[in-house]
């Protein structure tokens, strides 16, 4: 299960583009857990992530809440309703200190028409999210809560652990909510699982955020998904 692309936004740009995109932003910083793009909200600007990782979510009427993505520096956020002129399709929350550059909604569809080639870089990057979430779906569709829990939790450990005395501690700030939401469970299920977890010895659950204690479990787990 892939969150972030391979390649970020920034990073596909040649010099030049890169630069003309980086002179029509303005600088802004969030603190941690502050919200960047809010949804259902109306679309003003985009914003170019240079340091710092974000969560993107989407919440149902019930409550349900699932985790979309994360996008951290180099990463592109708000194109879609900036583009279209739709609201936001989705809320953007800072994990930790984040850095950006805030490009005005009419200045970045200008900056398309006068730059080609970073037009072409923006639908490769749409055509590329696209084809992971479809991906993904496949992938999930064959497998039960508790091996889409154990992929889970291996890609944030691949993506955001940080090694500590007695386990890998995954990015604080995401909660069972998301979690459920991203595997396509309850938060009831996913309660019930993380319990079982702990229970074994294989995570536990901090104020800090989640730490996977035996890793080789849930590895093992998704090799016995035939994944």
């Amino acid at each position: 299960m892939e969150f972030e692309d391979r390649v970020p936004f920034v990073v596909r740009l040649e010099a030049e583009d890169r630069q003309a995109l980086f002179a029509c932003g303005t600088p802004m910083v969030f603190p941690v857990r502050q919200v960047l793009l809010r949804e259902h909200e109306p679309s003003a600007h985009v914003l170019i992530l240079l340091s710092g990782w974000t969560k993107v979510t989407s919440a149902a009427a019930n409550g349900y809440e699932a985790l979309l993505a994360l996008r951290g520096p180099g990463d592109i956020i708000g194109e879609a309703a900036a583009l279209s002129g739709r609201q936001r399709s989705a809320t953007v929350t800072a994990l930790g200190r984040v850095e950006a550059l805030a490009v005005d909604a009419d200045r970045f569809g200008a900056l398309l028409d006068e730059r080609p080639a970073i037009s072409r870089q923006l639908l490769a990057l749409t055509a590329d999210r696209m084809r992971d979430s479809d991906r993904r779906r496949v992938q999930f569709a064959a497998l039960n809560v508790q091996e889409r829990l154990a992929l889970l939790l291996l890609e944030l450990i691949r993506t955001h652990g940080r090694e500590t005395q007695d386990g890998v501690q995954l990015t604080p700030g995401l909660t069972q909510s998301e979690l459920a939401g991203s595997v396509g469970a309850s938060r009831e299920a996913v309660a019930r699982l993380l319990k079982g977890l702990r229970e074994r010895g294989i995570v536990r659950t901090e104020r800090r955020g989640l730490v996977v204690i035996r890793p080789e479990v849930l590895r093992l787990m998704a090799r016995q998904a035939g994944v």
